[in-house]
């Protein structure tokens, strides 16, 4: 059996998490259009009769503004050094960037196998394509490149067994039923910071945090969720909570119907805004807050 680790890394919004969502057949990473939306190492697990891939979710390659950024930069180097193959994305709608190579060819230098996925094919001009593949071939170095669609599933299966193929013969890391190394009370939390990424605009969903207070399954089937929604501005704190708290209660329903449907439960769900200011460059709230604790 083959079996073992992939780091996926790439440029911000390069369109990581949903690739690896699509790989492995669940959500297991929070996905939206904005940057800064992965900001842990998670893993997502795909188990299949001859082989199991454990992809390595990385935050987004950008350049670090405050100590949460630099924690998640350090992150992704980290992850790409403790893997037996890298993958990294490229998006494709986007273009190729100017030092997209220097970035490659840093991992490349690594010495662990690697590919490119060049992704979002879907919804890119189609003669971009080739003069794409002969830039990156320009570049000189011994990597496969798949053009993929993770939307359309286009050559998502020929790159899973590629991957596969790259794989050490190995047992399994995780059992068979294990599609994530993330808690329950993980995802509930990245579920309702993926609602504030998609309801709220400019810097406000950057920087906040969620911070679960209760997570608890009640004898009558219903999981009673208490969290707080930390912001860093008072500013921030009136926009998050809207007239007469019209918005949070707007994203507080929309996180519920997504926290029921991954628990397959009920849940009453009660948030609270609370301002902890430039908490992003306080190392203590960092880790208060969960972040830098985990590696592989």
């Amino acid at each position: 059996m083959k079996s073992g680790y992939v780091a996926v890394i790439g440029r911000a919004n390069a369109g990581k998490s949903t690739l690896i969502n699509v790989l492995v057949g669940e959500k297991v990473s929070i996905v939206s259009p904005k940057p800064q939306t992965t900001r842990d190492r998670i893993l997502g697990v795909l188990t299949e009769q001859d082989f199991q891939i454990v992809f390595v979710d990385t935050p987004g390659i950008y350049k670090a503004r405050n100590a949460l950024t630099d924690m998640m930069m350090k992150t992704t180097e980290t992850s790409a050094k403790s893997v037996d193959f890298i993958l990294y994305v490229l998006d494709g709608h986007e273009g190729i960037k100017d030092d997209e190579r220097e970035i490659v060819e840093k991992y490349h230098a690594l010495g662990i196998p690697m590919a490119i996925a060049y992704t979002k094919i879907d919804i890119m001009q189609k003669e971009n394509i080739p003069l794409d593949m002969a830039k990156i071939s320009d570049w000189g170095l011994d990597i496969d490149v798949f053009p993929v669609s993770a939307r359309k599933g286009k050559n998502i299966r020929e790159l899973k067994a590629f991957l596969a193929d790259k794989l050490p013969e190995s047992e399994k890391v995780f059992e068979e039923d294990i599609v994530s190394d993330k808690s329950e009370r993980f995802m509930v939390s990245e579920i309702m910071r993926e609602k504030i990424l998609l309801k709220y605009d400019k810097e406000i969903p950057h920087g906040i945090a969620i911070v679960i207070n209760t997570f608890r399954l009640q004898e009558n089937g219903v999981y009673e969720i208490n969290l707080d929604i930390v912001c860093e501005r008072a500013n921030h704190k009136a926009i998050l909570i809207g007239k007469q708290g019209k918005a949070i209660k707007e994203v507080s329903s929309f996180a519920r119907q997504d926290m029921e449907k991954f628990l397959g439960a009920k849940v009453f769900l009660t948030t609270y805004v609370k301002v902890k200011e430039d908490w992003r460059d306080k190392q203590n709230l960092l880790v208060e807050y969960g972040y830098g604790k985990e590696e592989i």
